[in-house]
């Protein structure tokens, strides 16, 4: 081969390096000033609310145990769970058979000391009238003696039938007083047995909903042990933990939104009831609870709700998410929309929502928002495309 022809191949090469490099280079040049697609939002002014989030379980404010005062056997349960139930509504029935019998039982004993104690009245109004008579004549006696018109042994025979007369009496009242005794200890034991007696019905001590049942018909029951558990609906309420370091932002009264668990995209309205005066050492959370206005088709005492509490508001403000919020050495800011390119504002924020934040200085409204699609940075003066806008922020 010639060394022209050498030549020839050596410049084909280097012109092939370099358009590989220019290429390149082009690549470079496009992936670097390349316009960026963006997210574009138009900045507005709205409403913004600050909340306060604490998780906590629905409660009931008035619950109470449904439970015996004696023991027993029940023969009956009149309601069930999830029913619902009016003050004084028969809920259980125990087996009564036998203080029954024992009411029988105290009311023939009654009965007799009422007789009794007719007897031994009617025995002391006797010797009563009898000591009455005795002393009239005592003292008739006592004068005529002193006018020497009786001898001594008739006053001596007064004396004597006086004496009688004074201990029939007092005997026959000591009976009396004993008997009146007996017949109130009787009318207490028929009292005490008609009132266990009652106790053999239970009633719902108020209006409300049966929430639990811990007992089935043929179980024995001591005082005290559970049968159901009742809860009244007039006053339910979200017993909520709310970190320490939001104390001074809440007060009674303030609205609450309530989102529970089992409907984690509905929210239900709510108001702050009471604040508590202690914290959780360990947690250092705090109690607040949480009126509760209306509840889900399906709910239970103790199931699980976050609670978002309104504890500040301002209308007509410029507004933006904080999820569009960047941060740099200087602050915090945004990227806008100028002249197709990206720009760096740096902003002023005041009222903090969950997911919005107030702009005091550095937007005004009309202005674009913008950020990268994606993983995409942006970099201020960086050539942007928007790709899709949101009508407002």
């Amino acid at each position: 081969m010639g060394i022209d022809s050498w030549g020839s191949v050596r410049s084909f090469k280097w012109l092939k390096v370099l358009a590989v490099v220019l290429m390149l280079a082009g690549i470079l040049y496009w992936l670097r000033f390349r316009p960026v697609p963006v997210q574009a939002y138009r900045v507005t002014k709205g409403d913004i609310v600050a909340e306060v989030m604490g998780t906590g379980t629905l409660e009931a404010r008035v619950q109470t145990t449904v439970s015996s005062k004696i023991a027993g056997r029940i023969v009956q349960l009149l309601a069930d769970q999830g029913d619902r139930v009016e003050a004084g509504q028969v809920l259980v029935r125990l087996d009564d058979s036998e203080l029954v019998q024992q009411v029988e039982i105290a009311r023939s004993a009654l009965a007799a000391a009422k007789a009794t104690v007719e007897r031994v009245e009617t025995d002391e109004r006797r010797t009563k009238a009898v000591l009455d008579k005795v002393l009239r004549d005592h003292e008739r006696n006592r004068k005529l003696f002193a006018n020497k018109s009786i001898s001594v042994n008739e006053i001596e025979n007064s004396d004597k039938a006086l004496t009688i007369a004074e201990a029939d009496y007092a005997s026959t009242r000591a009976a009396s007083m004993e008997k009146k005794k007996s017949l109130i200890v009787a009318q207490n034991t028929l009292d005490y047995n008609l009132a266990r007696l009652e106790d053999t019905v239970i009633k719902a001590p108020f209006k409300g909903l049966m929430v639990r049942r811990d007992r089935e018909p043929g179980d024995v029951v001591v005082p005290g042990s559970s049968i159901f558990l009742l809860i009244s609906t007039e006053e339910l309420w979200v017993r909520a933990w709310v970190d320490e370091t939001d104390m001074a932002k809440l007060s009674p009264d303030q609205p609450a939104r309530i989102v529970f668990r089992s409907e984690p995209g509905r929210p239900y309205p709510g108001k702050v009831v009471r604040l508590g005066r202690e914290t959780d050492r360990e947690t250092r959370q705090f109690v607040v609870d949480v009126e509760v206005r209306s509840l889900p088709g399906n709910w239970s005492v103790g199931q699980r709700a976050e609670v978002f509490i309104q504890s500040a508001r301002k209308k007509d403000v410029l507004v933006i998410p904080s999820r569009l919020l960047l941060r740099d050495k200087a602050g915090i800011g945004v990227y806008v929309l100028s002249g197709g390119k990206a720009s760096w504002r740096s902003l002023k924020t005041g009222l903090r929502g969950l997911e919005a934040v107030e702009v005091l200085e550095g937007l005004a409204s009309g202005d674009t928002v913008i950020t990268g699609v994606g993983s995409q940075d942006l970099d201020d003066g960086r050539r942007v495309k928007p790709v899709s806008h949101e009508p407002r922020v």
